[in-house]
């Protein structure tokens, strides 16, 4: 019989789960998110409590054994929230522990070309978002903007937006996920928020009633620059998409129609 291992959703959560299923010599085991877990017949199930120290024990035995490369798909795997993620994790994390050598050179182990497929994945969608995101600035001053990411990309792109933006209030808030990073300048710190917007602003843009006064000349300022510029002769479509795929044209300003 099966036993799932229920948290959370949080990465120490997860981390929590993996030392409660060596600490209870578990062999047959699945961890599963709270949000995910379907409750079955043929299987029975442990609600799992995050536990920092736990967590802590088992990422500093993944650190004695991996490269800060390998920590980082590892992380990034996490972040993917796809359905298989904790199955892939587990057969990683299993494989990392009961091996003596370094298991990053085993490139034709399933275990090890799993995660690097997903966190390949999950870089390539983290650095678009840091190319595409583009901000509004609002009344009171903060630069605002929207995103519905594949993965969730939001922890990896924080570090770029505060270097880049570190002279500015600014918030990036995931439609989908429901939660945003807002970054205060006078005390240069980042804080995770959850905020609550109008179910029908499924929209990237405010209304023009909550931006800066200067805001919407911005925006026609930049579009109009982008008009000019673009010479009809040589247009070339598929090599824009390619280098710009359509599913983020709803960020950018200059594909807004209006």
């Amino acid at each position: 019989m099966t036993t799932n291992l229920i948290y959370d959703g949080s990465f120490d959560g997860f981390l929590t789960s993996v030392f409660e299923s060596y600490e209870r010599k578990l062999i047959g085991f699945a961890i599963v998110k709270s949000t995910r877990y379907q409750p079955e017949l043929t299987s029975s199930y442990i609600d799992i409590k995050t536990d920092l120290i736990k967590s802590k024990r088992v990422w500093t035995g993944l650190q004695n054994n991996l490269s800060v490369i390998k920590l980082n798909e590892l992380y990034k795997t996490f972040l993917s929230e796809l359905p298989e993620a904790e199955r892939l994790l587990s057969n990683f994390i299993k494989h990392v522990f009961s091996t003596k050598h370094n298991i990053e050179e085993d490139l034709g182990h399933p275990a090890v070309i799993s995660i690097t497929n997903v966190a390949r994945q999950v870089h390539r969608e983290k650095h678009r978002m840091e190319a595409f995101i583009r901000f509004q600035r609002t009344m009171d001053d903060l630069y605002f903007a929207t995103i519905s990411p594949d993965f969730n990309v939001l922890p990896l792109i924080v570090s770029h937006f505060k270097d880049r933006y570190a002279d500015q209030n600014w918030l990036i808030y995931d439609q989908r996920r429901k939660y945003g990073i807002h970054y205060d300048q006078s005390t240069f710190d980042v804080t995770e928020v959850e905020i609550n917007l109008n179910s029908d602003a499924s929209h990237e843009f405010l209304p023009k009633n909550l931006c800066h006064e200067n805001e919407i000349a911005y925006q026609t300022l930049w579009k109009n620059y982008f008009s000019s510029v673009n010479i009809d002769a040589r247009k070339n479509i598929k090599l824009h998409i390619r280098h710009v795929p359509t599913r983020y044209w709803r960020y950018l300003t200059e594909k807004r129609l209006s």
